[in-house]
């Protein structure tokens, strides 16, 4: 198939210094705001890349699920590839694609787990089925059918049919913590305008990049 002429011309924004927040966090909020108020689909759907020690870079869908000054949360099986790829090599990048309003984030650093704590919190705020699943799924295994993980659902569930499941060992959150933050905003003739926040000595520096 020839996609050559299979193109958007991107021509809603543009984006200049002056429009950046010194704080990168604080950008990301206002742009994931707006994301929001323009009924992107799932804003906090963002694509998590990880390299092990094998060298080959592996990425996936995972959902945000708290972002702050220390860095950006979500949370997994441990005993999942990703898992496995982060113990190996506790780097990381997030990307976040809202075409809708012709923005991108790119987001760079180091990985490591949140407290135990922090992901019983979030534990118990997922709704019953979604804590089910997180018992259920031995993440990235191998399975003969999709029926062994239904008949595993039901057994659990009907355990806990009356009572509070109890916090999974496995599961939990990570927390990148960045290190370089991108903003992309989609411009006429491919002219993008691209800002990176870069940490260095505890202070953001912002650089305009070449589209």
């Amino acid at each position: 198939m020839d996609l050559r002429d299979h193109r958007q011309e991107y021509a809603k924004m543009s984006l200049e210094l002056e429009d950046l927040d010194k704080n990168p966090i604080v950008q990301f909020e206002k742009w994931f705001e707006e994301a929001t108020a323009s009924k992107v689909s799932e804003p906090n759907a963002m694509t998590l890349a990880t390299v092990g020690k094998n060298l080959l870079p592996s990425i996936r869908i995972v959902l945000l699920k708290l972002f702050d000054q220390k860095g950006f949360v979500f949370f997994t099986n441990y005993g999942s590839s990703k898992a496995k790829q982060i113990e190996e090599n506790p780097q990381a990048a997030l990307h976040f694609a809202w075409l809708g309003v012709e923005r991108q984030i790119k987001i760079e650093g180091r990985i490591e787990k949140i407290s135990t704590a922090e992901s019983l919190k979030y534990f118990l705020s997922r709704p019953k089925g979604s804590q089910i699943g997180a018992w259920v799924s031995h993440q990235s295994d191998i399975i003969s059918s999709r029926s062994i993980l239904q008949n595993k659902f039901n057994e659990i569930k009907n355990k806990f049919l009356e009572g509070s499941l109890p916090f999974p060992s496995f599961w939990g959150g990570y927390v990148v913590k960045p290190v370089k933050i991108e903003f992309w905003q989609g411009g006429k003739d491919r002219l993008h305008d691209r800002f990176e926040y870069t940490l260095e000595n505890d202070k953001w520096i912002i650089n305009r990049l070449a589209p």
